[in-house]
């Protein structure tokens, strides 16, 4: 079998998930081509496992200080440009298209009558999971962005359907500094998480940023350009996490046993609806502005306990060599028996979803 693995790259949550992906289907010997869009070639890094991979232009947010700005979006993105590349994207050698919110592979595979199979957070909101903003343009932009014939979503809890757990790859913990802070706040200025961080002069912030360090900065922020190693091994040693509300970043932190403080891209969808479902499961603290008696408050909390989730880039390879694409159902059974949830998540009464088994029926 040879698969196309379009890959949606404006976030680095898509490409967490895809090395975990990779590796998976590296080791069960599946012949893959990996395809990207959403930035510039020059702009991933620690690609090795993607091999000789294609980036193209694709679509993707612009932002502005912790905002989508949509006049920047529009402007950036070149539609006439998308359409081009999906009309000479050739997948007639390719037997199935894996797909993460790539819209030029998953557009290119339904013009071609190649099988699509999502894989993706973004998939999961398809059900009726926690959800802010679920407007008729919201729903449009998740069946339509990426149209695939058959779509797998991960999310923190199943919440009674057939969603996969999150694809997790940690780095172990050995130490623990719990007054250690790890901040990963791409779209915030350095400016402001220079002063949000200021005055908590007892702890000591790890920011990962991609931009120039502020001037003057303290002694107790410490400021780093992303490395994927030493972001790990931070977050493997750190005693909490404020970062923005990306799934993956979350996933990390939940099987860590970190504590988790997020701060989520206004406007955008996705992240507004993770905060409803970590708010929902109380398995984080939010703020919907960089808030300094918010962070003061977070840190006196302790850590949970760890959420051990399975291996399901494993689990799902081995699904898709057997080729009965249709049983989502028994897939998703199988990989949530393996999983022991925190007990307070069960004991929340505003979902009747949350601890409830996965008996509903797949409806496409």
């Amino acid at each position: 079998m040879r698969i196309l693995y379009g890959v949606q790259g404006t976030g680095n949550g898509h490409l967490s998930r895809a090395r975990v992906m990779a590796k998976a289907l590296a080791a069960h010997g599946m012949e893959v081509d990996y395809l990207f869009s959403g930035r510039a070639a020059d702009k991933y890094f620690d690609m090795q496992p993607f091999g000789d991979f294609q980036a193209l232009p694709g679509l993707s947010f612009a932002t502005h200080r912790g905002k989508v700005n949509i006049p920047a979006t529009i402007k950036h993105n070149s539609l006439l440009g998308l359409w081009h590349d999906i009309r000479h994207l050739d997948l007639s050698g390719y037997d199935l298209v894996l797909n993460d919110f790539e819209p030029i592979s998953a557009w290119a595979a339904r013009r071609q009558g190649v099988t699509c199979i999502g894989i993706s957070h973004q998939a999961a909101l398809r059900w009726p999971v926690p959800k802010v903003g679920n407007s008729w343009f919201n729903a449009g932009l998740l069946a339509y962005f990426a149209p695939v014939n058959l779509a797998l979503g991960c999310h923190w809890h199943h919440f009674g359907f057939p969603i996969l757990p999150p694809f997790v790859e940690v780095a172990p913990v050995t130490s623990e500094a719990t007054h250690e802070i790890l901040v990963y706040l791409p779209f915030e200025s350095p400016g402001d998480i220079r002063a949000l961080l200021l005055p908590f002069d007892s702890h000591e912030f790890h920011v990962y940023h991609s931009g120039a360090a502020p001037k003057q900065l303290p002694a107790h922020i410490h400021w780093h350009g992303f490395n994927r190693d030493g972001f790990k091994q931070a977050m493997a040693r750190c005693g909490g996490v404020i970062g923005n509300a990306g799934f993956e970043l979350a996933s990390e932190a939940m099987a860590l046993g970190k504590k988790l403080l997020v701060k989520p891209l206004m406007g955008q969808f996705e992240q507004l609806s993770n905060v409803a479902a970590l708010e929902l499961l109380a398995a984080a603290e939010s703020m919907h502005s960089l808030s300094r008696q918010t962070l003061r408050r977070w840190l006196r909390a302790s850590n949970p306990q760890p959420i051990c989730y399975p291996d399901v880039g494993d689990m799902l390879v081995r699904w898709l060599q057997q080729g009965d694409w249709q049983d989502t159902q028994a897939l998703c059974r199988d990989m949530w028996s393996k999983v022991r949830l925190p007990d307070s998540w069960f004991s929340r009464q505003d979902s009747q979803a949350l601890g409830q088994p996965l008996t509903r029926p797949l409806s496409r």
